[in-house]
């Protein structure tokens, strides 16, 4: 762009020099190699008033003089035209601010794959929401029927289940920018859409038996007994939580806050489930008592995650509250093996002097008599003390996996009961989290943890935009309207409503 503009100035001054000649030196152009004529005869022979006459020939080799300038300034303006194109059309399509283009942030598609993306992360919800929706079912079942006569319909879970975290570990690689190339990550999505295909035919493989099973004169009895037990847990629960509450930090119990009031909601839901069921069963339409069924038997399930939450809660506290003074001494032994080895150096190790400070603030909050985070504080002392550790006090491994555990448990019932707000991101870190806790490497379980906590603030996200009409709907959540899929106001997340308003079984979908 400089060299364009610098390039326009020496064209116009080449222009407009010579009217800067003094007007009693005309400019001398030698055209023709002619004799040349001395001022002085010339000033002999011609008139001394009369001014030199101009003839055509002047005229024409004055028009020739112009043509070559002008066509330089012609180029020029071409140059600077093509060169602000460019220079416009490189700030619309930049996406760093200042001007400095940068490679793209990781996990981020092309414009390419902005639409096969989509599709995987709405194949990955929707493959998620149905297994999770089956197992409740299936839990149902076996109450119901007993071990044995599921046992097909539970390999065909654990199959689909196979199926459904692979997919999750290729997005998670996907995520990672592994691979990098264009074409290899768009395979990649490819194969999560047909690995989530794959687990819905899986469970369509058995849909029709399943069906089979759903008995409403059955089910429906059973269903109102579970349905009155759990009311009765609900119950129980509340003094529970507040004694939490009272007991501990309000962090050690966000998890569960405001569990026992979704609860309630949940089973006011399946009590006009329950109701209309028994109705539809006494007029004889049974196909419309079992979709009124199944959608109570959902809502009695998502209550039942929020009560054995917190039943979970507590009893992940006590534990964690009896093991904090023996991870406290687990630590002290392993920083005074790092601080033999490094009693010759001038200046102590950076991260012990961390470690040091972490494992005092922890001991004060212990023997402050105030309200603190038991788990909470296992998890600072294991960050500290991780990287020192030479990992032969195990009191720390079984404070990292008792840590690790907690946290994916509370994750996965926040998207269980809020599944139908939560995106693929989400699901993914929360999948990783359970696939390392799965394989049990201890030099993978504080990276559980972590995976497992920005699951949980990514559904915590996408639920609080979910709820937002005027932000976009999270990655991959399915789309709902006001009567089904709501996260608050007693209705059943997740949970498509029917026609009828009930919901069908995951077991017939009849694929994803």
């Amino acid at each position: 762009m400089a060299h364009a503009v610098l390039g326009g100035a020496a064209g116009v001054l080449w222009l407009v020099l010579p009217g800067m000649t003094p007007g009693d030196d005309p400019p001398v152009a030698i055209k023709d190699p002619r004799p040349v004529v001395s001022a002085v005869a010339l000033a002999e022979h011609s008139p001394r008033d009369s001014p030199p006459s101009r003839t055509a020939e002047d005229d024409e080799t004055s028009t020739t003089d112009l043509v070559l300038p002008l066509v330089a300034v012609g180029a020029v303006g071409a140059v600077a035209a093509y060169g602000y194109i460019r220079r416009v059309r490189r700030t619309r399509e930049r996406t760093t601010p200042g001007g400095v283009s940068g490679p793209p942030p990781t996990g981020a598609a092309p414009q390419s794959l902005a639409a096969p993306d989509a599709e995987a992360c709405t194949a990955l919800v929707r493959a998620d929401d149905r297994l999770r929706v089956a197992r409740a079912e299936l839990v149902f079942a076996r109450g119901l029927l007993g071990a044995e006569a599921v046992a097909p319909f539970a390999r065909a879970l654990s199959e689909a289940e196979g199926e459904l975290t692979a997919a999750f570990r290729m997005r998670q690689r996907y995520d990672d920018g592994v691979p990098e190339e264009e074409a290899p990550r768009r395979h990649a999505l490819a194969g999560m859409i047909g690995r989530c295909e794959e687990a819905g035919r899986r469970l369509d493989s058995v849909a029709e038996g399943f069906t089979r099973l759903r008995d409403p004169d059955r089910a429906l009895p059973y269903a109102e007994a579970r349905f009155r037990d759990l009311t009765g847990h609900t119950a129980a629960a509340q003094p529970l939580l507040a004694s939490l509450t009272e007991r501990y930090a309000p962090t050690a119990t966000s998890a569960v806050t405001g569990a026992v009031e979704q609860a309630k909601d949940r089973l006011l839901f399946a009590t006009s489930r329950l109701n209309l069921a028994r109705q539809e069963l006494f007029s004889g339409r049974t196909e419309a008592a079992s979709r009124q069924l199944h959608s109570a038997e959902a809502a009695v399930a998502q209550a039942a995650v929020f009560v054995e939450g917190v039943d979970r809660t507590a009893a992940e506290l006590r534990d964690a509250e009896a093991t904090v003074p023996a991870a406290l001494t687990g630590a002290e032994a392993e920083l005074s093996t790092v601080r033999r080895r490094t009693v010759r150096e001038d200046e102590p190790h950076p991260r012990l002097l961390n470690a040091d400070a972490v494992l005092a603030s922890v001991r004060q909050e212990v023997t402050s008599n105030r309200p603190y985070d038991p788990l909470g504080a296992l998890r600072r002392i294991v960050r500290a003390t991780a990287p020192l550790a030479s990992g032969r006090a195990g009191v720390l491994s079984a404070a990292a996996l008792s840590v690790a555990r907690a946290s994916t448990a509370a994750a996965d019932d926040f998207v269980t009961t809020h599944r139908g707000a939560v995106g693929a991101t989400a699901r993914t870190r929360l999948a990783e989290a359970r696939r390392l806790l799965a394989e049990g490497a201890p030099e993978d379980i504080e990276r559980a943890d972590e995976l497992a906590l920005e699951a949980r603030e990514l559904a915590e996200r996408d639920v609080r935009l979910h709820g937002n009409p005027a932000s976009a709907a999270p990655a991959g959540s399915p789309e709902t309207d006001g009567s089904a899929g709501a996260v608050l106001g007693g209705i059943l997340p997740g949970e498509a409503a029917t026609e009828e308003g009930g919901e069908r079984s995951a077991w017939g979908f009849g694929g994803l």
